[in-house]
């Protein structure tokens, strides 16, 4: 196995401590879409609790934040969507290449995410505000893209040299 993958195994540690403070971020967001939500529907049956009129948008953003992020952590766990069903009759370097290929193909969908998102957050997102919050702007709703664009990446850097090593008849398990 070329040294180029043992260095490259050494920035493990970084690739686990990333995909933690994702994890946890959709952990933190799930907990709070849950308290906010259940806060809404008690309000809407016992008249004593006040209903939060920033509720919905805030629960809508936060989903938004969620499925993103969570999609990116899939990249990291290789848990993505994909058809497997001929993976057993293709040559196992097939399969990798293939792999590959559909890495690449995402990657790019990342940084697409990231470069339109971006333009997004900052031109559109930023002459709006939410309508039952206005003081907050509309970059939080347009941000979620780049932000799981910048994950995708990152995650997709290391999917790729997994591959790469793959190939080469390496290990090739998270680097």
């Amino acid at each position: 196995m070329p040294t180029i993958f043992l260095k490259l195994r050494k920035v493990e540690p970084v690739y686990q401590f990333v995909y933690a403070v994702f994890l946890n971020i959709c952990k933190i967001l799930l907990v709070a879409d849950i308290l906010i939500t259940g806060w809404i529907v008690l309000a809407r049956y016992i008249t004593v609790i006040p209903a939060p009129n920033w509720g919905e948008e805030l629960i809508l953003t936060l989903m938004a934040y969620m499925a993103v992020l969570s999609a990116s952590l899939a990249i990291k766990r290789n848990a993505h969507i994909r058809m497997t069903s001929f993976d057993r009759y293709l040559p196992k370097k097939l399969i990798i290449t293939l792999d590959l290929f559909a890495d690449i193909a995402v990657l790019v969908l990342a940084i697409i995410m990231l470069s339109v998102g971006w333009s997004y957050a900052i031109n559109i997102g930023s002459k709006g505000t939410y309508i039952s919050m206005p003081f907050l702007s509309k970059f939080w709703y347009y941000f979620p893209i780049p932000l799981a664009g910048i994950a995708m990446i990152f995650f997709e850097i290391e999917r790729i040299i997994v591959n790469i090593e793959q190939y080469f008849g390496g290990k090739g398990d998270q680097i």
